[in-house]
């Protein structure tokens, strides 16, 4: 079998092509997470028209799912630890598949919402076991490209939505427009999501436990047959070696809760504070505007609908390929330069296109941007994606699957994801409103997180590359 070998405390391992195949199998999970977030950008005007929504309640309706998410991410972590990881991902994906159903035909905005709150669960289930499974069976050289496979799954997903929300639009003549069977083309875009969901729940069915869970379960010989299928250790000694390593490293014979979290820095472990507020300022940079908002944001400054499609997907595809360039960085540069030179740029353009909005004429609907700053806009929104895509999306999703230590990661995790997407909530809930004081009142306000978020990891972040989950420290 392929490997790529290297030696790590003594021991010879090697990241098999079965490793990345049930990394990869894990990472999809992060499709869905991106597929059912930003499905919404494509109906959003189309919802907010068939409901007769007001500029607060089209906030809501988008960023309702964010809460389920933030719900999903709370529970994950305890019922990964308790079943196990890989029953986690079966939960997920059997959410994700009744909400796309319930949300594509429901019948007025708050039967909308209850089915995007249940998919918003499966999404927050996914976003935490993903990354804690993927850092648990993956070799340390190479787990921050394994890592962020999370993250490539998420801009792929995000793609794959915008993509399909502009070509059943295309189809139809409008997302509002009738399609198939006399169902709206925005109906339509929540249910294909039915089809990645059972691809999914099918694929993690051929995936092995982590072995850290089944070592915190007593379940030594299925740890050891598959650390010997993932690690590619063959030699006993190194088996026992590594085995007795997680163990001394869990320390435990119960759960991780809450109580465990506990420290001397506000009442949490710093670690965990860390945690927080990485994910707390991944979104409050305000990213998932643009993966929300896009279709409707550039719409209302004077591109039709069809082009203001095209441009969304243009952004997701330059997500992609930024993302790929940050998995060739992670485990070369580490994480921490990447997050630092992120911070900087998304700093610069976010307030660039803070300026260009200042220019904009007319209000609401009627926006519009005179002369080249149209394109000035959009060339520093893409280029804001470019930093964010390099650094925080992947990096984030990184650190957080392996920046804690073994005996508190699952509950960690969720902690900082529920953390994650209650930001993200209360930034997509309030964009529209943000919308309506000026635009530039709102970049300006994502350019100053964006600022907070360099000193942030200048003086708090502390650099992971290459060391073993073992090595990790409160």
């Amino acid at each position: 079998m392929s490997s790529i070998d290297t030696v790590v405390g003594g021991q010879e391992q090697h990241a098999t092509i079965r490793v990345l195949l049930i990394s990869a199998a894990a990472a999809l999970g992060g499709f869905l997470f991106g597929y059912d977030t930003a499905v919404i950008n494509g109906a959003v005007d189309a919802i907010r028209g068939s409901f007769g929504l007001s500029a607060a309640a089209t906030g809501f309706a988008v960023s309702c799912a964010l809460l389920g998410s933030a719900l999903g991410a709370w529970y994950a972590g305890p019922l990964a630890d308790r079943h196990g990881r890989v029953q986690t991902m079966r939960v997920a994906a059997a959410l994700l598949a009744i909400s796309a159903v319930g949300a594509g035909f429901a019948f007025g905005v708050w039967d909308l919402i209850l089915w995007r709150v249940v998919g918003g669960v499966g999404v927050g289930v996914a976003s935490v076991i993903a990354p804690t499974y993927i850092a648990e069976v993956s070799p340390a050289h190479v787990r921050g490209r394994l890592g962020s496979l999370q993250q490539l799954a998420i801009v792929l997903g995000i793609f794959a939505s915008l993509l399909s929300d502009a070509w059943l639009a295309g189809a139809a003549g409008g997302a509002s427009q009738p399609l198939w069977f006399g169902l709206a083309a925005w109906r339509w875009m929540f249910l294909v999501a039915v089809v990645p969901a059972l691809v999914y729940g099918a694929l993690v069915f051929g995936v092995p436990e982590s072995p850290r869970h089944l070592v915190a379960k007593g379940r030594l010989a299925e740890a050891r047959r598959v650390l010997q299928q993932v690690l590619g250790l063959n030699d006993p000694t190194s088996l026992d070696a590594k085995l007795h390593d997680i163990e001394h490293s869990l320390r435990r014979e119960y759960q991780p809760t809450l109580r465990d979290l506990r420290g001397p820095s506000a009442g949490l472990l710093p670690v965990v504070w860390i945690g927080i507020l990485l994910s707390v300022f991944q979104q409050f940079v305000g990213i998932n505007v643009i993966f929300y908002y896009s279709s409707t944001l550039w719409h209302s400054v004077g591109f039709s609908e069809a082009d203001s499609f095209s441009i969304t997907v243009a952004t997701s595809i330059v997500n992609v390929l930024v993302t790929l360039v940050a998995i060739a960085l992670v485990d070369k540069l580490g994480r921490k330069p990447l997050l630092v030179v992120g911070s900087a740029g998304m700093a610069l353009t976010l307030a660039l296109m803070a300026w260009c909005f200042d220019h904009a004429t007319g209000t609401g609907a009627q926006l519009t941007l005179p002369g080249a700053w149209g394109t000035t806009a959009l060339v520093a929104a893409n280029a804001y994606v470019v930093f964010f895509g390099l650094s925080w999306g992947p990096m984030v999703w990184v650190l957080l699957g392996e920046m804690f230590p073994n005996r508190i990661r699952a509950i960690a995790l969720a902690v900082a994801a529920s953390a994650q997407w209650l930001a993200n909530f209360l930034i997509t809930a309030t964009f529209p409103s943000l919308a309506e004081i000026g635009l530039t009142f709102a970049y300006g306000l994502y350019a100053t997180f964006a600022v907070l978020s360099l000193v942030f990891v200048l003086r708090a972040v502390r650099e992971t590359k290459g060391m073993e989950l073992e090595a990790m420290r409160d």
